[in-house]
């Protein structure tokens, strides 16, 4: 039966490889497939006749340390040299053609030998890079890659000896060797070239699109193709386009105009054509169009490139965002960009990224914002297909450098622009991780202007908030507000809490914030129980939400919380990976996920409520717990076991989403809470039960939606529970499964609290009565049965089968990607916003001192600040408005907002209308006044300030706190000061004012 198969597949390549030769069409294959690994120095390893038969057979991608991701920190990953090889055959329909490699990445560096030849070298473990192996294959014999990796943290380049700035043990988890997809290309000798610039030099398709209007779905769509000649004539080339929809349909076909290309050039072809009809792809709808490029030769079609490409509109300005016309207040989360698992690391098939990403959409993100390298292709592509923005970074650390460094930076840059440049998700270029000179920024916007000017992407930098250059920016964990350009948080939570934990009164009754110092300081808010979590993940949104667009001439464009699943990268609790996610490790959610989903559906304003009770309901009948609920509705009402225990309205809100019902005593049943609008109308509901006693487990398995593929690395995920007799999850079981596994699979396991935090391990706890488990399939297809079992528990079973997929000579065809995901439906018509208050411009301030820096308080750029002399007689400013008001808000962002309250007084036109102390904040605080009428608005100080840090334990890496303080020495000890960064005066859109 096999040898059948392996005839017809060889057929199957025969034919395909006699129809190339007729038409001359390109054929992209699957590299993935039969390699072999070797961890250690092997210097003879290069060699073609180089025994390896008894090397570590592999599919890719597969990073040689897999099997420590999670179960060791970061810094204590494997590192150091691995080989690994191939032997592959190509299709006899490849001769007299050109035959490339496409690597989507290695880490760190990689020396690639072909038959026994040194081909290249690779060196920033960040870009994509090919190679032109033509010159050193056989068509139809047998031909060896070897690769040669090293991903030591220490490593420097060849030719210079500088070190990688990314290179980094905080940041950059090290899964060393070819941890992505390889791909093999065979074309023509005159052809599109590819996007790998870093070693190819070359430039690939470029799709861009312009003249949009959305509501008549309309577009033109421009494609620009770099083309080479390596025949010895010169070539007359017309570019051929065709546009398929979502279905395969095609709804377009157009050329451009015959250009010549001499032999050994490179010129663009170009072409250009309205379309109408679209779908524009927007958040949470992934829809995409397959754009086929056609090179026509003497009226021959030859080389076709296919380009998955999503046409939308973008505005960056007036301190907002519109994607398709419409303004979107960013929200999401910093994700590191190995986004890895488990003991397979970054080691995933496509469906898992897109499982994973999709998981950002449903908690209703908008924005990934990718940390300190540019995320791998696969992970671009999946947040088309899932309807997610990106913010693409190039190479980083935690600051600017120069020299060597500097260039290695605007290299990364340049090659990940040319790579993902048709990738629709992508909105933000992200230059550094930290603010970086003007010069740098210049030269980074310059290659963004060479390679894609079109594409409809702004680049800039975090912090760069008085930039003249940069066109975005926001520091990293404080609110920052524009009229100008769109700023956003970078990281605006640094909290963790591991999944385990529900509360104090829940098994295993962990104490709120228990665990040990970091760098000697208190780190209570790295250790926090799952309904702290979340409250404080509310905590931190609010800001951003109460200067959302709508609320002012000077707006936040949003931020994003750090991180979204737990990740194997530098942390501060007392588990040794970062517990930072939303998800744990294996995306299991936690309450602080559902917080989200209420926090954050809808463009701007909320379009949908929902409501959400944090934690669960089983405890011992002696406990009285205060009932936390997630709702933005007018009303909120809480029933247990049918009885009502009180309604609150939005004003007893507590940062606006989070209501708390106190003492709360617990009864087995059902606690149910109800949001309902301003009538009393319901609008959502959510309960929790009590569960039983635990009685058995169940397994569900996760599968790629296209079939679990026998290829050697496609992921089974299987989801355990433990549960009641009447099929209730028991949120506080942590019995330790069993699992066995017979047929063509490798166990991977999953993650729990323990030993090595159980890797690999086939017998781990569920948490809070949950858990995942990751199996790999073989390169042979069959059964695979799974048994779960524990003590006193009813044992369960499922069987799956892996597909077959066919490898014949180390070659493969491309594993189907997902579809698309068009969950949230097309953008929206209409405003996402109402105006909430009106801004009342300042036409001069006066000041008690320093008269020449008072504009600095009201100049819109948070970089400056006014401040007096030190004497408390002094601490006062008179702004003088453009016309009289009714003034209903004072909004101030003062120096030191985190940790320093300043006792003032506010008073318009002589009167006193507010007197206490600031709170403290993350940047802005908001002083609500009864509406008064008037044109001069003093502010006084009346005392010193005082110092308390509201958010003590939100230190930097480098254990610093100075963001808010300017990184002046004396500011914390400052007496008698007063320091307003920016200052901002409102009325209500219905107040009768003489405007």
């Amino acid at each position: 039966m096999y040898q059948k198969i392996k005839i017809f597949v060889l057929a199957v390549f025969i034919i395909a490889g006699a129809y190339a030769t007729a038409i001359n069409v390109r054929h992209v294959y699957n590299f993935n497939p039969s390699w072999k690994v070797f961890v250690g120095e092997n210097s003879a390893a290069s060699e073609k006749g180089f025994d390896d038969s008894n090397w570590k057979s592999v599919s890719l991608p597969y990073a040689w340390n897999e099997d420590a991701a999670f179960k060791v920190a970061i810094h204590d990953l494997p590192t150091g040299i691995a080989w690994y090889r191939k032997h592959f055959k190509l299709p006899p329909s490849s001769k007299n053609k050109k035959v490339f490699l496409e690597f989507e990445g290695v880490r760190q560096a990689a020396q690639i030998w072909i038959n026994g030849t040194k081909t290249g070298i690779y060196e920033d473990g960040i870009s994509a890079f090919g190679i032109d192996i033509t010159p050193y294959v056989i068509s139809g014999s047998d031909n060896v890659i070897a690769v040669r990796t090293d991903n030591s943290w220490g490593y420097k380049e060849a030719a210079t000896g500088s070190t990688f700035q990314w290179n980094d043990k905080n940041f950059y988890a090290n899964y060393g060797g070819i941890g992505k997809n390889v791909k093999l290309h065979v074309c023509d000798k005159i052809y599109q070239t590819l996007p790998l610039y870093s070693s190819l030099h070359t430039t690939g398709v470029y799709l861009y699109a312009n003249q949009f209007d959305i509501p008549k779905r309309r577009a033109t769509l421009n494609v620009a193709s770099e083309i080479k000649n390596e025949t010895a004539r010169p070539e007359s080339v017309r570019l051929k386009v065709t546009v398929a929809d979502r279905s395969g349909k095609t709804i377009k076909s157009f050329s451009g105009q015959p250009i010549v290309v001499q032999p050994g050039k490179l010129v663009v072809a170009n072409a250009a054509a309205p379309l109408d009809s679209l779908h524009f792809w927007s958040w949470g709808y992934g829809y995409l169009y397959t754009i086929n490029t056609i090179l026509v030769i003497d009226n021959k079609e030859q080389d076709l490139v296919s380009t998955n490409f999503g046409f939308r509109k973008t505005h960056f300005g007036n301190g907002m965002v519109e994607l398709n016309d419409r303004t979107i207040q960013l929200k999401g989360y910093a994700q590191r960009s190995t986004n890895e698992w488990p003991a397979v690391g970054t080691d995933i098939p496509a469906w898992v990224s897109d499982f994973s990403n999709g998981m950002m959409v449903e908690s209703n993100a908008n924005l990934v914002r990718w940390m300190h390298v540019t995320p791998w292709k696969q992970d671009v592509e999946s947040c088309d297909r899932v309807g997610l923005i990106q913010a693409m970074p190039a190479g980083d650390s935690e600051k600017d450098v120069d020299g060597r460094r500097w260039e290695h930076r605007l290299e990364v840059m340049r090659n990940a622009i040319i790579y993902n440049r048709n990738n629709p998700s992508i909105l933000f270029y992200e230059s550094g991780n930290k603010g970086i000179s003007e010069e740098h920024m210049l030269q980074m916007k310059a290659i963004r202007d060479l390679y894609d000017p079109h594409g409809g992407r702004v680049i800039g930098s975090r912090e760069m908030l008085d930039s003249k250059s940069s066109e975005y920016g926001g520091e990293m964990l404080y609110i920052n507000k524009s009229a100008r350009q769109p700023v956003w948080a970078m990281e605006y939570c640094r909290d963790e809490a591991l999944r385990k934990y529900w509360d104090e009164q829940s098994y295993p009754y962990h104490k709120e914030g228990a665990g040990p110092l970091y760098k000697g300081a208190n780190a209570s808010d790295y250790n926090h129980n799952q309904d702290q979590f979340a409250i404080e993940d509310i905590r931190r949104w609010d800001d951003y939400y109460i200067a959302r667009p709508g609320t002012g001439k000077r707006v936040s464009s949003g931020g994003v919380n750090i991180v979204f699943a737990d990740s194997n990268t530098h942390f501060r609790g007392e588990e040794n990976y970062r517990r930072s996610g939303e998800v744990d490790a294996m995306r299991i959610p936690k309450d602080a996920f559902y917080a989200h989903q209420a926090m954050w559906d809808g463009w701007v304003d909320l379009e949908k409520f929902h409501t959400y009770i944090i934690g669960h309901w089983n405890y011992a009948d002696t406990i009285v717990k205060d009932i936390s609920v997630v709702s933005a509705a007018p009303q909120i009402e809480l029933f247990l076991n049918g009885r009502s225990l009180g309604v609150q309205t939005a004003k007893d809100a507590q940062y606006d989403f989070l209501h708390i019902f106190p003492k709360i005593k617990f009864e087995k049943g059902t606690l149910l809470a109800i949001s309902k609008d301003a009538a009393g109308k319901e609008q959502s509901r959510y309960s929790v039960q009590t569960a039983g006693a635990p009685r058995q487990i169940t397994l569900k398995p996760i599968l790629n939606p296209k079939g679990w593929r026998a290829d050697g690395s496609d992921l089974a995920l299987i989801e355990v529970e433990v549960k009641d007799k009447n099929g209730i999850r028991c949120p506080l079981a942590n019995d330790t499964i069993r699992f066995s596994v017979t047929g063509p699979a490798e166990w991977r396991g999953g993650i729990a609290q323990g030993k090595d935090n159980f890797i690999l391990s086939q017998s781990i706890p569920v948490e809070c009565g949950i858990n995942r488990v990751f199996l790999r399939s073989l390169p042979q297809s069959g059964k695979v049965q799974i048994v779960a079992s524990s003590n006193n528990l009813l044992p369960a079973e499922i069987t799956l089968t892996t597909q077959h997929v066919a490898v014949n000579e180390g070659l493969s065809e491309l594993a189907p990607l997902p579809d698309g995901a068009l969950r949230r439906g097309e953008t929206p018509t209409g405003k996402s916003y109402s105006t909430k208050r009106i801004a009342l411009e300042v036409e001069s301030a006066a000041a008690g001192a320093n008269q020449e820096m008072a504009e600095n308080s009201y100049d819109d750029n948070e970089m400056t600040e006014w401040r007096n002399d030190g004497k408390i007689s002094t601490g006062w400013i008179t702004y003088t408005l453009k016309r009289d008001a009714v003034v209903s808000e004072v909004v101030m962002k003062l120096t030191g907002w985190r940790s320093r309250s300043y006792p003032l007084t506010v008073s318009i036109d002589g009167k006193e209308v507010w007197k206490g102390s600031t709170p403290r904040s993350l940047g802005y605080v908001t002083l609500p006044i009864a509406p008064t009428k008037g044109k001069t608005i003093t502010i006084r100080l009346t005392g010193d300030s005082k110092e308390k840090d509201a958010f003590e334990n939100m230190i930097e890496v480098t254990g610093t706190k100075q963001l808010d303080l300017y990184n002046d020495p004396n500011a914390a000890n400052s007496k008698g000061q007063l320091r307003i960064v920016e200052i901002e005066f409102y009325k209500t859109p219905k107040s009768n004012t003489t405007d």
